[in-house]
């Protein structure tokens, strides 16, 4: 019985937290000169909006050592 109420508050739960991470989207629009007719028309698109994530800066690679040896 436990392990039913435990599996439905699951199926309760997952559908909340996949609501927080939907993407965001923004309207772009753009004017465009049309070939047929040479009329200016807008042209729109739905884009996602990303988070950027800032993290700690990556650290430069000491140079190659060569290897000098003589053949």
């Amino acid at each position: 019985m436990k392990n039913l109420i435990f599996v439905a508050g699951l199926i309760f739960a997952v559908p909340a937290f996949a609501a927080d991470e939907a993407p965001k989207t923004k309207k772009v629009c753009v004017t465009q000169k049309d070939a047929k007719t040479g009329k200016d028309k807008e042209v729109c698109k739905e884009i996602k909006v990303h988070k950027k994530h800032e993290g700690t800066a990556i650290p430069e690679k000491a140079p190659a050592k060569k290897d000098d040896k003589k053949k």
